[in-house]
């Protein structure tokens, strides 16, 4: 458990076949209702990877409970060795390849977090080679639902460029680090001055979060192909 409700889960494919994907790539699970309909979840792939050396094996995932949720009781009913169909992976909230931008704005959150940590090889690399900057703002309600600060805190301590900004718009860690905020991640946005000379922009989650903050970076000029958009809803 990575919080209260958010489980993360990490998959092999039953062929034996490495999973290639592009970071910020999603799956699609696919399962049954009850009455025998058939439905479907998407899930970004959370997976860190260096896929300069290959496809990796492990198909990691970060799924949300919601209570009464039809995917919920399929996930937690999923023993050790369990099985799930899933196809894909599908998606364009990629890193672009052509991008030549000198700052990248990562903003997410809840599970709209996960398509950045799949991302940590791809900016580390970007870092090495342009010499860019990326901050990570993430918002959560309190520090128990900072899902995988750990990984983010490693990061950051071994890439200087790199700032990871927890936004807790409820209670805060008893003992902050300084880059931590309290508040919204909209709200936090401001401080770090978009600019459209130099950044390109990545929002990831709740759809009023990501609204509000296109509204902002488009406000402070970023053009909108520099503002890549992925909604989170968490369906039952």
């Amino acid at each position: 458990m990575l919080a209260p409700t958010v489980r993360h889960l990490a998959f092999v494919r039953d062929d034996g076949q490495p999973l290639d994907f592009i970071p910020g790539q999603f799956l699609q699970v696919h399962f049954h209702y009850e009455d025998g309909s058939a439905t479907k979840r998407s899930y970004s792939v959370a997976t860190i990877h260096d896929h300069a050396l290959g496809p990796g094996e492990n198909v990691e995932i970060a799924v949300s409970y919601v209570a009464g949720g039809a995917a919920t009781k399929l996930f937690e009913a999923l023993p050790e060795g369990g099985r799930i169909e899933a196809s894909g992976p599908y998606g364009r909230f990629c890193l672009g390849a052509a991008d030549a931008n000198q700052r990248y704005l990562l903003i997410g959150t809840g599970t709209g977090i996960t398509p950045y940590r799949a991302m940590l090889p791809q900016l580390a690399q970007a870092m090495t080679e342009r010499g860019i900057e990326v901050v990570l703002l993430f918002g959560a309600r309190r520090p128990e639902e900072l899902l995988y600060a750990d990984d983010f805190r490693a990061f950051a301590t071994a890439h200087p460029g790199f700032r990871f900004v927890p936004c807790f718009s409820r209670d805060l860690p008893t003992d902050p680090h300084p880059d931590v905020r309290h508040g919204y991640v909209q709200t936090a946005l401001a401080e770090f001055a978009p600019d459209p000379a130099r950044d390109i922009a990545y929002l990831c989650g709740n759809p009023l979060m990501v609204d509000a903050c296109f509204e902002a970076l488009k406000t402070a000029g970023l053009p909108v192909p520099h503002i890549r958009r992925e909604k989170y809803i968490s369906g039952k």
